[in-house]
C-alpha cells in the first residue's frame, strides 16, 4: 500500500521532534524528522510504497503538501505533531483528508496525552499513542489485507460516534532496535541532508538513536512520559558500529554523527564496548552524544580516542535546591567535577541550562549565571522552563496556579521562539524571559568568550567550527532583536 508520512508545514525552521518542546532554534538549527524516518524504514521493510516529506526543511506550504500528497495518492496519511503546533497539525491533516480521502493518523507526544481532544476533529481518523513505529506497521498490514484495523494495539479511533482506545503496545526491545533499518539510509533516500543543521555539530551531520527510553526522573522531560518510556533499550555495540560504517561508505560527505539518545552514557559498559568496536574496525569518524554529569573520566577518555568530539550535558541549574526539586540526581559539585573531567579528556562541552524551574528566584538564577561563567562551556544553551503535559513539572505548575495559559501553543511566539508561560509570585514570567536573554548575552557577547571561541576553532575541524559558529551567531542576533 501507499503511505505518506509528513512533518507538516508551520513556522520557518520549526523543530517539531525536539526533545522537550517544539520550537524554532535560536541557533537556526533544524533536526531531522527522526521518528517519522524510523517509521519510514520499518514500513519500507514491509514492502510498502512510502513517501517521507519534511515541509519545514523544504519550505513547503499547506498548498504544496496537498498537491504533493494528491499526486502520490496514499492509502494512509501519517502526520507528526507537537504540543506547540497541535492545532496547525490537525488542520493540515484535515485538509489532506478532504483532498485525498485516505485514512489519516496523527503521531507524536500530544497523542498520548490528548487523544480524545484530537479525535474530536473530523479530519483525524486515528492517533497512535506513544512509540508508533510498529503500530504503523501493524495498522498498514491490517488496512492492506482488508482486516479490521480496530484490533491494532496502541491506537485510538472513532467508531459509531464514540472514541475507542485500544490497549497500549509494548515498548520496543533491544532486539527490535537491532533489527530496524538504519535511519541514515532513510535520510539518504528520502531527504536532503544539506537541509539539516545542529549548532553543536559539524556540517553536514546525521542524527541516529543507539537506544530508546530514559530511566532518569527529571520532572520536566517529556519523551520518557509521552513517547518512548523510561526503560532504556539499546542496540548492540556491533549494530551501532555497523551504521557508522554504512554512513562512512554511503554518506561520505557527513562530517559528524550525533547519537540522539536522551542519555547515551546510561550504560557505561555499552559505551566502552562501542568505542572498542569503532577502534577495532578502524572507523575514524567524528561523533557526539548526550551525556549525564555522572560520567567518569576514563570513559570520556575512551570516547575521545574513538572519535567523540563533543558531549551535550543537562546541567540545568547552579542551585542544589533546584536540582533536588527537579529530581536531577546530581549536585553542583558533581557538575564541576564532570566539567573538569571532560576538559581533561579534551571533549567539547555543550552545556544546557533552564531558567524557571520549581524554586527559581533571582538569587538562584544568578547562581546559574555564576556557575556558567566558572565552567566556561564551549557551547551554551539556556532554555525557558516549559511545562509539557504528562510531566511532573506540568502537574506541579498547574496545581499551584503558576501556569498562565491553557493552550500549550502559546509557549512559542509568532516566529516559533520560546516564550515563558509560567509565573511565580517572586519570579515572574517577565523575569524568566529577561534572565534567559541576560545570561546568553553576558556569556556570548562578552570578551571573556573570545578565548573559548578560539579554543573551539583551533581544533581538528577548525574551519567547520568557524562556519557553524558564524551561522549560529547570525540567527542568535536576530533572536535577540525580537523584543525591540
Amino acid at each position: 500500500m501507499k503511505i505518506y508520512l509528513l512533518n507538516p508545514p508551520f513556522v520557518p525552521n520549526f523543530v517539531r521532534c525536539g526533545r522537550w518542546q517544539g520550537a524554532a532554534a535560536r541557533s537556526g538549527g533544524l533536526d531531522y524528522p527522526k521518528w517519522l524516518a524510523y517509521a519510514t524504514g520499518i514500513l519500507e521493510k514491509e514492502n510498502h510504497e512510502v513517501r517521507l516529506v519534511d515541509a519545514p526543511a523544504n519550505k513547503l506550504s499547506r498548498e504544496d503538501i496537498i498537491l504533493d500528497a494528491t499526486k502520490f495518492g496514499p492509502d494512509l496519511i501519517v502526520v507528526d505533531t507537537n504540543f506547540s503546533s497541535l492545532s496547525n497539525d490537525i488542520a493540515v491533516t484535515g485538509s489532506l483528508k478532504e483532498h485525498n480521502g485516505a485514512n489519516t493518523i496523527l503521531v507524536g507526544p500530544p497523542t498520548s496525552q490528548f487523544p480524545d481532544q484530537i479525535l474530536g476533529n473530523d479530519g483525524v481518523d486515528m492517533v497512535a499513542r506513544f512509540e508508533y513505529d510498529f503500530t504503523l506497521k501493524e495498522l498498514a498490514e491490517a488496512i492492506n489485507d482488508g482486516n479490521e484495523w480496530e484490533k491494532t494495539k496502541g491506537i485510538s479511533y472513532k467508531k459509531n460516534g464514540k472514541i475507542v482506545h485500544n490497549p497500549l503496545r509494548e515498548l520496543t526491545t533491544s532486539e527490535d532496535l537491532d533489527n530496524m533499518p538504519f535511519v541514515s539510509k532513510v535520510y539518504k533516500e528520502h531527504l536532503n541532508i544539506k537541509n539539516y543543521f545542529l549548532s553543536q555539530s559539524l556540517y553536514p551531520e546525521v542524527q541516529i538513536f543507539a537506544g530508546r527510553g530514559c530511566p532518569n526522573l527529571c520532572t520536566f522531560c517529556s519523551w520518557p512520559v509521552t513517547l518512548m518510556g523510561r526503560k532504556y533499550r539499546a542496540r548492540s555495540p556491533e549494530n551501532i558500529a555497523d551504521e557508522f560504517e554504512w554512513i562512512r561508505n554511503n554518506l561520505p560527505e557527513v562530517r559528524e554523527i550525533f547519537i540522539e539518545d536522551d542519555t547515551f552514557t546510561i550504560k557505561k559498559k555499552l559505551v566502552r564496548e562501542f568505542c572498542d568496536e569503532l577502534k577495532r574496525r578502524g572507523l575514524d569518524l567524528t561523533w557526539s552524544c548526550n551525556a549525564r554529569a555522572d560520567l567518569d573520566y576514563e570513559t570520556m577518555r575512551l570516547m575521545k580516542k574513538a572519535g567523540c568530539r563533543l558531549i551535550i550535558v543537562g546541567y540545568e541549574s547552579g542551585s542544589d535546591e533546584i536540582l533536588k526539586n527537579i529530581k536531577k540526581g546530581i549536585t553542583v559539585e558533581q557538575i564541576k567535577q564532570f566539567n573538569r573531567a571532560a576538559k581533561k579528556a579534551r571533549l567539547m562541552v555543550h552545556a544546557d541550562f533552564i531558567i524557571g524551574l520549581p524554586g527559581e528566584t533571582k538569587e538562584t538564577a544568578q547562581k546559574t549565571l555564576d556557575l556558567i561563567k566558572e565552567l566556561k562551556p564551549n557551547i551554551l544553551q539556556v532554555a525557558v522552563a516549559t511545562p509539557l503535559p504528562g510531566t511532573e513539572f506540568y502537574e506541579w505548575v498547574n496545581k499551584n496556579n503558576f501556569l498562565l495559559v491553557t493552550n500549550m501553543e502559546e509557549s512559542i511566539d509568532k516566529k516559533g521562539f520560546q516564550k515563558c508561560i509560567i509565573s511565580y509570585p517572586d519570579f515572574t514570567n517577565t523575569d524568566i524571559d529577561i534572565y534567559v536573554d541576560r545570561i546568553l548575552k553576558e556569556y556570548y557577547l562578552n570578551t571573556a568568550y573570545i578565548p573559548i571561541a578560539a579554543s573551539n576553532i583551533f581544533r581538528k575541524n577548525g574551519l567547520q567550527e568557524i562556519k557553524g559558529l558564524a551561522n549560529s551567531a547570525k540567527v542568535f542576533l536576530k533572536y535577540l532583536e525580537r523584543s525591540k
